[in-house]
């Protein structure tokens, strides 16, 4: 006898068989396959991406597990993985990517007013509005806390004056979502957390060269920023609770680099189109071979962690702590991935520029994971926060 969650999925199966187009099956193979949305978005670049995006916003299966009320999918924690399974069984793209949706969102189901969230969250799920992150600055990068940028009373609106820097996407981002101070007499008890339109006047960017010879980050600058106090989510001075709340959310979204995507191998695959196979239909090199067996099961070991740290995260479970212990597990993962991969890659992994390398996506996106455990608290952090939360360690 079928039950509830069976039925689901099986027209969780029909509907994505119908809805996903076969462009929306294949792997990401650069930048411009990676839908942000926002209002730069075009749709004739890639119509099927439009499709798909359209398909899954009307569904609210962009954010499945949000309510309808804020154009989400209304699912159970059961019904979501159920999707997931499902998307992953026919290795479906993600359809959106979003700041909005992994961190953002969260917060302001947690923090928002009513107001607040009807006006944003429906807007995010159906991938109008592209955020980007104002946290880190060039004098409080770990110790986020010892930020300088200033919100002075101007009424019913602040006067934001200051700089961010790595500030991820801020010249493609419609929005931002901002970490200020509104007070000076403590520390994390001065600081609040806006929300600005990215087009407002005095707000400037500048993107960072990275090694890679790509430039996700900037440097964002805001001179005389009127921002409406509409615009600050939970109360003044108390943007402290909503920033460790968001960082939760960000370590879990890099946690999941550690897992890789979609359900072929590019490691495996790229291994055997480089260096052969043996009599045995083995890969040829032993010891790489060896190598990529030891790595295939700490992924898949991650890959069960991240199973139960989602499902009890969901259910208000999870230690506090935990997102470290997940964020650093996986951002290590992922350089390791790309170690191997570039090892698979023989000398082939060394071009940079040609058409048959994809100028270079390999040795660039190998380069681009260094900056994994740095981004959102670097690793040293994160290991600190392990050893005094989860393992109770006496500090120094």
């Amino acid at each position: 006898m079928m039950t509830d969650l069976d039925t689901f999925r099986t027209q969780t199966r029909a509907w994505l068989a119908d809805h996903c187009p076969p462009e929306m099956r294949e792997p990401v193979r650069s930048d411009a396959d990676i839908c942000w949305g926002g209002r730069r978005y075009d749709p004739a670049a890639n119509p099927p991406q439009a499709r798909w995006l359209k398909a899954m916003a009307e569904r609210g299966w962009t954010v499945p597990d949000w309510p309808a009320a804020y154009g989400g999918g209304g699912l159970s924690a059961a019904e979501t993985k159920v999707l997931r399974e499902e998307m992953a069984a026919i290795r479906a793209r993600n359809p959106l990517n979003s700041f909005g949706i992994s961190m953002l969102g969260p917060a302001l189901l947690k923090y928002g007013t009513e107001a607040q969230k009807l006006e944003h969250l429906p807007k995010i799920a159906r991938g109008e509005i592209r955020w980007c992150q104002g946290y880190s600055e060039p004098n409080a990068g770990s110790d986020l806390a010892g930020l300088a940028t200033s919100a002075e009373d101007g009424g019913d609106h602040y006067i934001v004056n200051g700089q961010k820097v790595w500030t991820s996407y801020a010249d493609k981002a419609d929005w931002i979502f901002c970490l200020v101070r509104t007070s000076k007499e403590s520390k994390q008890g001065g600081i609040s957390f806006v929300l600005f339109d990215m087009a407002t006047p005095g707000v400037s960017t500048k993107p960072i060269l990275l090694i890679s010879g790509y430039s996700p980050f900037c440097e964002t600058f805001f001179d005389d920023v009127k921002v409406p106090k509409a615009n600050r989510i939970h109360d003044e001075n108390k943007g402290w609770d909503v920033a460790k709340y968001l960082l939760g959310h960000e370590r879990e979204m890099i946690s999941g680099m550690g897992l890789g995507g979609g359900g072929r191998n590019p490691l495996v695959e790229g291994a055997i189109a480089t260096i052969g196979v043996d009599a045995d239909g083995r890969l040829a090199d032993p010891v790489l071979r060896t190598q990529i067996a030891l790595f295939e099961v700490r992924a898949k070991a991650f890959g069960a962690m991240s199973e139960r740290f989602i499902d009890e995260l969901k259910a208000g479970l999870a230690h506090p702590a935990q997102p470290s212990m997940m964020k650093y597990v996986g951002t290590e993962l992922n350089k390791d991935r790309h170690e191997l991969m570039m090892a698979a890659g023989g000398s082939d992994a060394l071009e940079w520029e040609s058409e048959r390398s994809r100028t270079g996506a390999m040795p660039r996106a190998w380069l681009r994971t260094k900056a994994n455990s740095i981004e959102g608290g670097t690793s040293e952090i994160q290991l600190n926060i392990i050893a005094k939360r989860i393992l109770e360690l006496p500090g120094t």
